[in-house]
């Protein structure tokens, strides 16, 4: 069983800054990709950042220069810093973890955590 849990998601104004952690525990044996997507009311689930085992990392066009995404191997956790926020950030971001078990991969969410963009 493997939990996902994130949080940091909140209300800020426009301009603002919120940063996301999400932790993945339990059985947890080689973690392949940690990334966020975010969903919007009306919109399709969007991949915003993902970082690799290895540390190579992956923006949307939309986030690049205001979002960066950061990991801590030992504590299984990704972070999201999200700087200079906008109206149409606004969405449920999730926490995504690949994991892989021998050749076998499997794909965790976290329950989702609301950033609202607004004056």
């Amino acid at each position: 069983q493997v939990q996902v849990v994130e949080s940091g998601g909140g209300l800020v104004q426009p301009g603002g800054s919120l940063r996301l952690s999400c932790a993945a525990s339990g059985s947890i044996f080689s973690i392949v990709v940690m990334g966020w997507y975010r969903q919007a009311p009306g919109e399709q689930r969007e991949l915003v950042a993902a970082i690799t085992g290895g540390g190579s990392t992956t923006y949307a066009d939309s986030v690049k220069g205001r979002f960066t995404i950061s990991r801590d191997s030992a504590q299984n956790a990704v972070y999201l810093q999200m700087n200079s926020l906008k109206p149409e950030d606004t969405a449920v971001y999730y926490c995504n973890v690949d994991i892989g078990v021998a050749s076998t991969a499997y794909r965790y969410w976290g329950q989702g955590t609301q950033v609202t963009v607004s004056a």
